[in-house]
């Protein structure tokens, strides 16, 4: 299909319309003739008006995000629109130009600035919500922003959208960037002279040395966003609109992607292998950040303060961010997590930012370092300040009473730690061999993820589990989801001594979904046991037959299987037979689970019934009330301000 639909082999057609009637309910409707006789006459105006046609006519360039439409023969940027979505944005287009000369009469040349740079906003957000690749929100009623998934997904389905009227119209739009814009202005005080405004390399700032007291930057989270590749399709709009207006922000038809500072391994493509292209995207990422703190080390006073948003969870993205700030002379000196991120808004779920923004300040010491008489602390020396950093932060923050999932609890003590590092740099192992950040965020990681165990899983004999029960385990206590990010999981499994990626496919434990991990239940691991043994799979690998199990795990989901499919009374049986009821390495399993899971999950079900009834005799269990207590109980572990 994809093939075909490159080729041009495909036709627009109609599935339904949308209506909204007088006491604003909508519905939906087939398609009439009509319908389909002015979709016709729009292909046929966008051939024979000559504005229309030659309409961004510029070529959709390769890259990291920007390659997926090529792919279904979207070559321009005109191509990712419908005939009637692209006449649509013109007429907006043709009437602002019609405007233009009027209103830059009426105004100052300031204000009329300002107004027609506002009005090509707002057509900006008509274009986001009405375009090729705007999908459909069926719990809504409404089309999906084109960069919901910061990137260019291809829609086989997709909205043709009605941008003069409704909540997704001009109006509504417009209203949405006014009250913005007025919000905005409203921050500054009183008789207070303007906020000054630059457009400008952060790497190359017009601000005088020593001239700045604070600054606050949100940088670029690594790999995360492709920013300027995600711009391109806004900004030949906005060219469109402001080519005359603000000249000096449109000198070349594309965003400048060659000084980007995000790791874009796509610009690679050409000079690398796979492997280096990630490689020098990194250095070049690390290098880019070295240079924009340096300059804002520059343009603060001495004794200045500069603060960092960052809310990145992958350690390759902190290791950089922190090697960039040494090397620019900041001294970290304190970190605050804050709640900010919305976990609906579009990309935050499954993504690698964490739910909380971390507020990490370096300030430009009064006196310059001396470089040369810097000497190296060793690791040995170094290691057991950074758990004691991250240990001591993790229980501020679990006391604070701040609502922060435990993930954040984690990223939230990086700071402390890395300040720890940051006063020892540069750091050497035994062998002269330079450390990197990553080191010490590691011990912090596996630092804090003990302080939480302490604090929210109790469950006596579960470091005497085997490594890969206690990685599941934790997985769950620390992520509260089924899925999450992988360099998370890989990380907290190096913590413990388990490398995720030997276990995976021995032992089924996860999967990859989406380049994430996904933990799996006992339905995925256990072979049927009602079916003979020949007939099972044998890529299933717990076999319920076995007397038995290499792994904790095994044992637990192995019982849950048999009470599934064969009752209690079998199950009673079957944990008589392997002595179940003296296995302290079952039972802690069992009651971590029952801790760690959703409620609603399956295996969760499953585990409270072995832990009642005749299961609960035959094991011989001795739990307290709290492990079934229900979500939303203060003995359950969704937020920490439930304790």
């Amino acid at each position: 299909m994809k093939e075909s639909i490159s080729q041009g082999e495909f036709e627009y057609e109609l599935v339904c319309v949308k209506y909204v009637d007088n006491s604003g309910d909508y519905g939906y409707r087939a398609p009439t003739e009509e319908d389909k006789k002015a979709l016709n006459k729009a292909a046929n105006k966008v051939k024979s008006d000559y504005n229309i046609a030659s309409l961004l006519d510029i070529p959709i360039p390769e890259g990291a995000k920007s390659s997926e439409p090529l792919r279904y023969g979207i070559k321009k940027w005109r191509d990712l629109f419908s005939p009637r979505q692209l006449i649509t944005h013109y007429e907006f287009l043709d009437a602002y130009n019609h405007f233009k000369p009027d209103i830059k009469e009426e105004y100052d040349q300031k204000t009329a600035e300002a107004i027609l740079t506002i009005l090509s906003f707002v057509a900006s957000k008509t274009v986001d919500y009405n375009t090729r690749l705007s999908s459909w929100n069926m719990n809504r009623g409404y089309p999906n922003h084109i960069s919901k998934g910061k990137n260019y997904a291809f829609q086989r389905v997709f909205v043709d959208n009605n941008a003069s009227v409704g909540t997704m119209g001009y109006e509504s739009h417009l209203r949405k960037i006014v009250d913005s814009y007025e919000k905005l202005a409203s921050y500054l005080p009183e008789n207070s002279e303007a906020a000054h405004l630059t457009n400008s390399d952060a790497a190359n700032l017009e601000f005088k040395e020593n001239s700045v007291n604070a600054v606050v930057i949100d940088p670029p989270y690594y790999s995360s966003v492709m920013y300027s590749e995600l711009s391109d399709m806004f900004y030949v709009w906005h060219r469109e609109y402001l080519d005359d207006v603000r000249p000096e922000f449109f000198n070349s038809q594309l965003t400048d992607k060659s000084n980007e500072a995000v790791a874009n391994s796509s610009r690679f493509e050409d000079v690398a292998g796979e492997s280096s292209k990630r490689e020098l995207a990194n250095d070049f990422y690390e290098q880019k950040m070295s240079e924009i703190f340096s300059e804002l080390y520059r343009v603060l006073e001495p004794g200045g303060v500069m603060t960092v948003m960052f809310t990145h969870k992958e350690t390759d993205a902190w290791d950089t961010l922190t090697m960039s700030l040494i090397n620019s002379g900041f001294t970290i000196t304190s970190t605050h997590p804050i709640t900010s991120e919305m976990p609906q808004r579009a990309g935050m779920q499954k993504s690698a930012s964490a739910d909380s923004t971390l507020l990490l300040t370096g300030r430009k010491p009064q006196k310059e370092r001396d470089a040369t008489s810097t000497i190296p602390t060793l690791w040995t020396d170094v290691k057991s300040d950074t758990r004691k950093a991250a240990k001591g932060a993790a229980r501020d923050l679990i006391e604070s009473g701040l609502s922060l999932t435990k993930t954040d609890v984690i990223i939230s003590a990086f700071g402390p730690t890395l300040r720890v590092f940051a006063d020892a740099y540069p750091v050497v192992d035994d062998e002269d061999n330079e450390v990197q950040p990553r080191r010490a965020l590691e011990e912090a990681r596996e630092a804090v993820t003990q302080v939480l165990v302490d604090e929210y899983l109790d469950a006596e004999g579960i470091e005497d589990l085997d490594d890969v029960s206690e990685w599941y385990i934790l997985s769950w206590l620390v992520h509260e989801s089924q899925t999450f990010p992988y360099d998370e999981g890989h990380q907290l499994g190096l913590g413990i001594g388990v490398d995720i990626d030997e276990i995976k496919r021995s032992t089924k434990t996860w999967r990859k979904s989406r380049g994430d991990i996904s933990l799996r239940g006992h339905s995925d691991r256990v072979q049927n046991i009602n079916k003979k043994p020949e007939n099972r799979s044998s890529r299933i690998p717990v076999n319920p037959d076995d007397l038995s199990f290499g792994l904790a795990l095994d044992k637990v989901h192995a019982a849950m299987h048999v009470y599934d499919v064969q009752g209690e009374s079998a199950c009673c049986d079957w944990l008589r037979e392997r002595n179940f009821d003296s296995d302290s390495t079952f039972k802690a399993t069992l009651k971590a689970l029952l801790q760690v899971l959703p409620h609603d999950h399956e295996d969760w079900e499953l585990a409270r019934d072995l832990a009642v009834g005749r299961t609960r005799d035959v094991l011989d269990l001795d739990f307290s009330p709290n492990v079934f207590a229900d979500d939303g109980d203060e003995t359950t572990q969704s937020e920490l301000t439930d304790h």
